[in-house]
């Protein structure tokens, strides 16, 4: 009996169970929470503070606390304070106070800054963003007054159970001056509304900027230039290709003699030497696998977000990332161990460590550095500490054991040398050449065409990030990386013909930083979007922007080095397999 009563209660407990912002449904007159998120200066979005460091009052509701936080929110400074308005579903409620403050001296100064330097602050209603400025100047014969917004009104729409608009307008606005006493207040208004529920974040989106026809007239313009890079290459390589094929196939029909007498060049003279280790290979072994997993990462993100749309739930792309980054670490020890066994490396345990943190330690100490900035600006970017051992927890009890699990298969199932070709004891001696054949030249060119067909995708990139947009446009994104791939791969293929054929076997490291080179590009341009598109200014907004560019260009330059040096391999040995060497 008891066993049925309790069955009973918990089935009732289930069925009446109250609906949050977790599943979006609400029965009516049930409470509506209002999270109250960050504020900041219009024109750096990523320099925000907690809402409540400015000298707001909060509502009389009883404070609750945000119980659903995660790891990728931490990142990104969400710092969610319940704002102690009382909202239900359904609900009007007509112009109300909720509280009041008296202004001080210090508090007047705090709000003046504010006000000065166009503050704005977020707020997140059943995971809706809300945004919202503090206040605004009125010049006066050129005494400027201050004023401060004390109104909130909300207009709230809702589709049966659900919640789908949310718009705020500030009106009611008292002048900053030191005494005043500055009571706000709220009114919340209902409205049936046509917008179906998984179409509510439609009004965020700004298509007139994302699919502007400069932005089709981009893919296009970099879809011709594959097709033209392609084609070139295929007829250039090909043809002169099979020049090389019939002239050396010309020499092995000469006698020992005739073939010493006669002029001997080109890539087929270093066929002793062009499978030789690269230089430094633990290090070089490290980045390729690094960009491996990089490439699977990004590439798996964007189809991710073509197929979730993630912009639509806060911090979700972000801790997609995460989460797909250290389940691909396998991808990053299988690939550079296999590639250090086939150079001959012996010290795989330090290769495996620096492969499997190196880039967690660029990104952790760059963090690290923008950190103190943060904690001394005490804005929400600070990154708490218990975050910070979050994500060295994942690096040493999660990257790490798979890097390793990596890369012993990737010794055992791939790591020996099975070059067309034998390496010659005695390296050859490189001769001299034209100053346009040198590697740092053609890893100087090697970035420009790659760069040229990611360019405006960059800009919008960039624009998303650094300003009020949101990015939903992966499949532009999608085309961009697949294009991106394309011509870097032709590139690097022509840069490598070009050193083998001046009898230079250096080709790893040149066609892997002549692809690389690509993010120097990038963060060149950064450099032009900062002082030319935005109107950042100050320590924290510098470091911030730049620091993280750099991981970005570092990231994208690992990633596009990898694949030119994956594309010029399966060449290289193409080539030197189809020639018959003595």
């Amino acid at each position: 009996m008891m066993r049925f009563v309790c069955a009973v209660i918990c089935l009732w407990a289930i069925a009446h169970v109250n609906s949050d912002e977790h599943n979006h449904v609400y029965g009516d007159n049930e409470e509506v929470v209002l999270w109250m998120n960050t504020v900041g200066p219009y024109h750096n979005r990523q320099e925000t503070y907690a809402y409540f460091s400015l000298p707001f009052c909060v509502g009389h509701k009883d404070t609750i606390s945000h119980y659903h936080e995660t790891l990728s929110e931490a990142l990104q400074g969400v710092e969610l304070e319940f704002s102690g308005l009382d909202i239900e579903f359904k609900a009007d409620v007509s112009s109300k106070p909720y509280c009041e403050i008296h202004l001080t001296e210090e508090n007047q100064k705090v709000f003046v800054y504010a006000v000065k330097n166009h503050y704005w602050y977020q707020m997140y209603l059943d995971d809706l963003p809300v945004w919202g400025i503090v206040g605004e100047v009125e010049e006066n014969d050129g005494n400027p007054s201050y004023y401060i917004w004390t109104h909130k009104k909300f207009d709230i729409g809702y589709n049966g159970k659900q919640i789908v608009d949310v718009n705020l307008t500030s009106e009611n606005k008292a002048k900053l001056t030191v005494g005043a006493k500055i009571p706000f207040t709220y009114e919340v208004n209902w409205k049936k509304s046509n917008v179906k529920f998984e179409d509510r974040f439609d009004k965020y989106l700004d298509p007139n900027f994302f699919q502007h026809r400069i932005h089709w007239f981009s893919i296009f313009n970099s879809f011709m230039m594959v097709i033209f890079l392609v084609g070139l290459v295929s007829m250039i390589l090909m043809r002169t290709l099979r020049k090389d094929y019939a002239r050396y196939s010309k020499d092995e029909e000469l006698d020992d003699m005739e073939r010493d007498l006669g002029d001997e060049y080109g890539w087929k003279q270093v066929h002793g030497d062009v499978f030789r280790p690269a230089s430094h290979p633990m290090l070089f072994s490290a980045m390729v696998g690094a960009g491996y997993q990089v490439t699977v990462v990004v590439l798996s993100v964007i189809i991710f977000a073509i197929l979730g749309e993630l912009y639509t739930e806060r911090g979700s792309l972000l801790s997609t990332a995460i989460f797909v980054y250290a389940a691909t670490s396998p991808v990053n020890g299988y690939f550079g161990g296999s590639l250090y066994a086939r150079m001959g490396g012996k010290i795989w345990i330090r290769q495996m460590l620096l492969s499997a943190f190196m880039l967690p330690a660029l990104v952790c100490g760059t963090a690290f550095f923008i950190n103190f900035i943060a904690i001394y600006y005490h804005a929400s970017r600070a990154i708490p500490f218990g975050t910070m051992v979050a994500v060295t927890c994942i690096c040493i009890f999660v990257i790490l054991p798979l890097t390793l699990v990596g890369t012993v298969l990737g010794r055992n199932l791939a790591g020996q040398p099975d070059f067309p070709c034998r390496v010659n004891a005695v390296p050859r001696p490189i001769p001299e050449k034209k100053w346009f054949m040198e590697p740092g030249v053609i890893v100087v060119l090697g970035g420009v065409l790659p760069f040229g067909s990611i360019f405006i995708e960059m800009y919008f990139i960039f624009t998303s990030f650094w300003a009020y947009k949101i990015y939903y446009v992966y499949g532009f994104m999608l085309l961009v990386f697949i294009i991106l791939m394309i011509v870097t791969v032709c590139v690097t293929i022509v840069c490598t013909y070009f050193l083998l054929n001046a009898e230079d076997y250096r080709w790893q490291w040149t066609s892997f930083l002549a692809a690389a080179s690509t993010s120097g590009y990038v963060y060149m341009y950064s450099f032009y979007y900062f002082f030319f598109k935005t109107k950042m200014y100050g320590l924290f907004q510098t470091a911030f922007y730049f620091g993280y560019m750099a991981l970005f260009s570092i990231a994208l330059g690992i990633m596009c080095g990898t694949v030119g040096y994956m594309g010029t391999s399966v060449f290289v040995r193409k080539i030197y397999s189809t020639v018959k060497i003595d």
